[in-house]
């Protein structure tokens, strides 16, 4: 299988890295367009706070890693980049990492609850521009059914496994009481809601939502007993807070140096903690130079990283039983499409059926008459299968496309039932 995946993530690059390689639901549109019969002939692009990841079946068996990562840098131009920022797989190795993620165990927290849902969009975007072809839906499929495995045969994503979650706890550990404190959460997405509804369970003495549609922060707001302010002023209101979490899918900074300094002088010294769980990042990072400002972003989170792992650790066994199940499962599925063991397999299902045919009347005939019938009989299924069995030679031999090929094998091993007993 010549499927090629390369990766930036949480373990090979910084925040300010990540950031910059994020892809939006619309670049990574663009960008599809582009791999598209230019590189790839399917493939799909996942893009989250912690990865950015491109896959797919090169059209040229020439088409390495290297051409992978220049397409990604081409089309985000990006300084500072280094070829140890990537991590590279092939084949096996690529199924593989897929699973991985899909299972969230290769996530920044052991376990992600969001990380699947996140796959299945990026399949779905790939699908939507028929990018998707027989061999990845059946990668797809099988990702899916590792990830929803993984949550219902282990306990490696009980709870509330996510950044938003994380963060909610680091606070936690900066402000013991959170009943007497106030919050705004700028951006109503998932992972905003998440955040916020957690601050809510937390026992948050006010919470207020912000958000660049006003509709979807007041229906949030209404749903958790919280406050709805317009996106336009919260800004001139920050003072009012000592915790603001912020995340957005805003390109650009939300909040700048001036803006946090000028709420801090109004604040008179009083603590204030701003987490940037958004990726880019919504917050001027040098607001850490402020006093009495506490400032994280996702990579602030290892303590609490670090805790979850030890806590589920014990889990990662089962998972990766199950990853390795289903990689057999596809890779035997897979490595039964090959041309000449499927010609074998078809030539004995029809020699079968002709003896078993020609057993039930032999005994009713003279030995001249059997022979011309087993003759007969012969020739028959050999025309029979001359057709079927001169294409797949063609496909093989011929270098056509490998999903091409694995397609039609597949399609001859339905219609005629080889994988049944």
């Amino acid at each position: 299988m010549n499927l090629l995946a390369v990766s930036i993530n949480h373990r090979t690059a910084p925040v300010e890295l990540r950031e910059s390689l994020h892809l939006s639901t619309e670049e990574i549109k663009s960008f599809l367009k582009e791999l598209k019969g230019n590189l790839f002939s399917e493939g799909f692009i996942i893009s989250t706070c912690n990865r950015t990841e491109i896959y797919g079946f090169p059209i040229n068996p020439r088409t390495n890693f290297k051409d992978l990562q220049k397409f990604l840098m081409e089309m985000k131009p990006v300084g500072d980049i280094r070829p140890d920022n990537f991590q590279n797989y092939f084949s096996c190795g690529a199924v593989n990492h897929l699973f991985r993620v899909s299972a969230g165990i290769d996530s920044l927290l052991l376990g992600d609850n969001q990380i699947l849902g996140q796959v299945k969009e990026s399949f779905q975007i790939s699908e939507e521009f028929d990018f998707a072809g027989f061999l990845m839906k059946r990668i797809f499929d099988s990702a899916i059914k590792v990830g929803k495995r993984a949550k219902t045969e282990t306990i490696i994503s009980d709870g509330a496994i996510t950044v938003s979650y994380a963060a909610v706890q680091l606070i936690e550990k900066i402000f013991s009481s959170l009943s007497r404190k106030s919050a705004l959460v700028i951006g109503t997405g998932e992972t905003g809601e998440i955040a916020a509804k957690h601050l809510r369970d937390k026992g948050i003495g006010t919470l207020s939502l912000t958000n660049r549609t006003m509709e979807k922060a007041e229906k949030l707001a209404s749903a958790i007993h919280a406050n709805a302010i317009p996106f336009s002023s919260f800004r001139e209101c920050l003072h009012d807070y000592d915790i603001i979490i912020s995340a957005t899918s805003a390109p650009d900074l939300i909040l700048t140096y001036d803006d946090v300094r000028a709420s801090m002088k109004k604040r008179n010294g009083a603590p204030t903690i701003m987490m940037d769980i958004a990726i880019p990042r919504d917050i001027d990072p040098s607001i850490r130079e402020l006093d009495s400002v506490f400032y994280h972003d996702i990579d602030s989170l290892k303590i609490i990283v670090d805790q979850n792992v030890k806590k589920r650790q014990g889990e990662l066994p089962k998972v990766q039983s199950i990853i390795m199940e289903e990689l057999v499962n596809l890779f035997g599925w897979y490595n039964s499409l090959e041309v000449t063991p499927t010609i074998r397999a078809l030539r004995q299902v029809f020699e079968d059926i002709r003896l078993e045919e020609v057993d039930k009347i032999k005994n009713k005939l003279n030995p001249e008459d059997v022979e011309k019938l087993e003759m007969v009989t012969k020739r028959i299924i050999n025309k029979l299968l001359h057709q079927p069995t001169v294409e797949l030679k063609r496909i093989s031999e011929n270098g056509v496309n490998t999903q091409e090929s694995a397609m039609k094998v597949n399609v001859i091993r339905s219609i005629f039932g080889l994988d049944h007993d």
